[in-house]
């Protein structure tokens, strides 16, 4: 069976709907709090390639850190979005659902489902 992760924040509604979807079919995925533990700009890199998205598509726009640091300036490249949410995590959207060399943003919680 393929590795499943899920970078996961229990104060969030989604994230713990996708886990108990989850749970419902018998995956019990490695949970990374990302808050506590956060990814480096190199395992960001590689969530992206497996989400097969740029890096603003993965930032939560919405967060203080995302006006303060100015992260919707356009000529921001991808590797300085990146830096921003390896120094502030908050920043990453959640919940993310990978399984193997597969990942999804879980919004709603139902795409989880689409690794199974």
């Amino acid at each position: 069976m393929p590795r499943s992760i899920l970078y996961h924040n229990p104060r969030c509604s989604k994230s713990r709907a996708a886990l108990e979807l989850l749970s419902q079919r018998g995956v019990e995925p490695e949970i990374i709090r990302y808050l506590d533990t956060p990814p480096d700009a190199d395992a960001l890199r590689r969530l992206l390639a497996q989400l097969g998205l740029r890096a603003r598509a993965l930032l939560r726009t919405g967060e203080d850190e995302y006006k303060t640091l100015k992260l919707d300036d356009p000529a921001l490249d991808d590797e300085a979005l990146i830096a921003a949410m390896a120094a502030h995590p908050r920043l990453i959207e959640r919940p993310v659902f990978v399984r193997g060399e597969r990942a999804v943003i879980g919004r709603p919680p139902e795409r989880v489902l689409e690794l199974l």
